[in-house]
């Protein structure tokens, strides 16, 4: 009996496990001829409990065709409520990653209990409440870093504190010239540190009261209604290829309709975006207008920018390529599927799409520096988008079978 379900990462379908199953063989195939670098592979544990059954997190190997054990992580996001006998049925989903060459359209892998315990892998992925910079909130992974801002920077400063106060829900970028993590080490810097590349990268992103690269607001065709600082955080995995978190924001007003957001982040190793889940909460309107945006000025003062706007149609994206006098240059873009137009308003230039409330907006957000050295063209970023866009519209799929 073949069982099938669906996946965030395509349909996967089990052959029911026969008692003396050794192994859950797992086969990810897809139909685009692009390279695939880093693609995230989920499997929920529940089907590899019922391969292998009583299989531990601690007591597995994932391993490809050629028998080299891979990175894994098992997530706790959607675990069953309880493992009352021990038996490791109370997690999400197992995770691990693989590279598609171009041309690559199917990979196979198997997962296998082992007698000892799997290493500690590194982690490529992090996300934390900062609490001691104002409530931040920070995430990264080997490739870019990011942080929004929470209700202490938010608050007013007492006379002759000195404290900064900034009130908006954009999203900011750290640019990274390094693979491994940076958040922790660049606020024990300090605040003038990070504002220069010292050889790791650098803070040089302008947010401001604006969107900053990929914030959201409600448009009403002519005013953009966006929410203040997030209210409250909660992390749901947090590596060693996966984090993902939430961040909750307070009601606000949208031209008489009261509105909340809950932003879900998944954020994995390898990627220069980050997906984003937004649900909004509203009464009376049957949707909304939802607009995602990018700054119009995003670099520091003195640089002298070059920016380039490209609304992509055929990929439902909003790119920026901006050429710097003495930062080199970065690529921000923001790809959602179900975009029905562009517009602009004094900060922002914008994507638009409908929401209905309740019911998720998956967008990508994210972006890339010159200086990394992977991505160093508006040509380069401009296939690095599409294939992204791609990659989001033909998920692969995951096959499994019990063997023995």
């Amino acid at each position: 009996m073949i069982r099938m379900h669906a996946l965030s990462a395509g349909v996967a379908a089990l052959i029911a496990a026969p008692a003396w199953a050794a192994a859950l063989s797992v086969t990810v195939s897809h139909e685009l001829d692009i390279a695939r670098p880093s693609e995230t592979i989920t499997i929920p544990w529940a089907d590899v409990n019922r391969a292998l059954p009583n299989a531990l997190i601690q007591r597995i190997a994932v391993k490809d065709a050629q028998g080299r054990v891979l990175a894994h992580q098992v997530t706790n996001v959607a675990p069953q409520a309880k493992d009352p006998h021990n038996v490791g049925i109370a997690y999400g989903d197992l995770i691990f990653q693989h590279s598609f060459a171009a041309g690559e359209k199917s990979a196979s892998f198997t997962v296998e209990k082992i007698d000892t315990l799997a290493p500690v892998f590194p982690t490529k992925v992090s996300a934390r409440y900062v609490q001691e910079r104002l409530d931040d909130f920070a995430w990264e992974n080997d490739k870019i870093a990011h942080r929004t801002y929470g209700p202490a920077l938010a608050a007013p400063a007492a006379p002759g504190s000195g404290k900064e106060v900034l009130v908006t829900s954009g999203l900011d970028i750290w640019f990274k010239r390094v693979p491994y993590p940076i958040v922790d080490r660049w606020y024990n810097k300090g605040h003038d540190h990070y504002h220069h590349d010292e050889g790791e990268g650098m803070d040089m992103y302008n947010v401001g009261r604006s969107r900053g690269a990929g914030g959201v607001g409600v448009w009403d065709g002519k005013t953009l209604y966006a929410s203040t600082n997030y209210a409250q955080w909660k992390v749901l995995a947090n590596g060693p290829i996966r984090a993902v978190f939430e961040l909750r924001y307070n009601g606000w007003d949208a031209a008489g309709t009261q509105v909340t957001e809950t932003k879900r982040f998944t954020v994995d190793a390898g990627q220069q975006f980050d997906t984003i889940d937004s649900t909004f909460a509203f009464t009376g309107p049957a949707t909304l207008e939802i607009a995602a945006g990018l700054n119009k000025t995003p670099t520091d003062k003195g640089q002298n920018p070059v920016i380039q706007v490209e609304r992509d149609d055929k990929s439902h994206a909003l790119l920026q390529w901006v050429e710097q006098s003495g930062n080199g240059a970065f690529g921000t873009a923001i790809v959602l599927p179900t975009a029905t137009g562009y517009a602009e308003d004094a900060l922002n230039q914008l994507i638009i799409a409908p929401v209905v409330s309740g019911k998720p907006l998956r967008y990508l957000a994210g972006a890339a520096w010159s200086r990394a050295g992977e991505i160093t063209t508006r040509e380069q970023w401009q296939t690095y988008v599409a294939h992204a866009a791609a990659r989001l519209n033909h998920p692969v799929r995951v096959a499994l079978k019990a063997v023995p």
